[in-house]
């Protein structure tokens, strides 16, 4: 890598340098196995046992059951990964309004974060990311079986982003490229499967009700899929959140706020798998 590619990566990677911490923290936090709930007896509290009924009139305590998390017995096969995909906006208007409010430059930062937060952890998340535009639905930019391996592969990305985001047709395909994340990981065998849809909240311009994004957003209860709008037109961010399902939406106007949303999401996935 160039001395002039080295300082450009190096001002996204210091942009963002607190927040890979705080992503790495979220990371290691989250369980790799499912563990198996059952009953345990003989509890002091809890839910009445009712096979220990009679012990309870004659003054017995230990007559309540509590559900309880058991470890997997050994040489039990390790759980799957979680598998996660990003799909992001590089739609004109991403290049168009990013002096307005930097939506592309987050957006780019955002990819950043997640790709430099991810290293170590590839063997319990496995993750690609594609683009959407008006152009696009499914432009691969990060292959599952092949993460970016250094500074020079997490630079190509960005710089692929804001050329494609530069140069691309008008118009929006947020609605196709939802489905077709959706669909394509469902059938995937995985612990978990996460789709996270970055976008630019532009979508009454080209006409498209917030209700068809939420219809696919919960189409399959196999993905959780989530839309992160990460740029916007005076409230209009805002406005999509109060009319897409509830949980299924957020708004990062500051890349700080994406680890706190990431968290979120996979404490959600986590309850949801319980």
């Amino acid at each position: 890598m160039s001395e002039y590619d080295a300082k450009l990566y190096g001002q996204f990677l210091r942009a963002v340098q607190p927040q890979i911490g705080a992503l790495r923290g979220v990371l290691a936090e989250l369980q790799a196995k499912k563990k198996e709930r059952q009953w345990s007896r003989h509890q002091t509290s809890g839910e009445l046992d009712d096979g220990k009924i009679i012990e309870g009139l004659t003054g017995e305590r230990s007559i309540y059951r509590r559900r309880t998390e058991q470890e997997p017995p050994p040489g039990s096969p390790p759980d799957k990964p979680k598998r996660l995909r990003l799909v992001l906006d590089v739609s004109g208007s991403m290049y168009r309004f990013n002096s307005y409010d930097g939506r592309l430059e987050r957006s780019m930062e955002a990819v950043v974060l997640l790709t430099e937060a991810l290293k170590g952890y590839e063997a319990r998340i496995r993750y690609d990311m594609y683009a959407h535009s008006g152009e696009e639905h499914a432009l691969e930019l990060v292959r599952v079986d092949r993460p970016p391996e250094n500074e020079k592969e997490r630079l190509q990305i960005i710089r692929t982003m804001h050329a494609h985001a530069q140069f691309c047709w008008s118009g929006d395909n947020t609605l196709p490229a939802t489905k077709h994340a959706i669909s394509t990981l469902a059938n995937e065998d995985a612990d978990e499967a996460i789709v996270l849809i970055l976008s630019d909240a532009n979508l009454r311009r080209y006409g498209i009700p917030p209700e068809h994004l939420g219809t696919i957003l919960t189409s399959d209860p196999r993905v959780q899929a989530h839309v992160i709008f990460i740029g916007s037109l005076g409230d209009e961010a805002n406005t999509l959140l109060r009319k897409l399902p509830v949980g299924h939406a957020h708004v990062c106007m500051e890349v700080a706020s994406l680890p706190h949303i990431m968290q979120q999401i996979f404490a959600s996935s986590l309850l949801q798998n319980t």
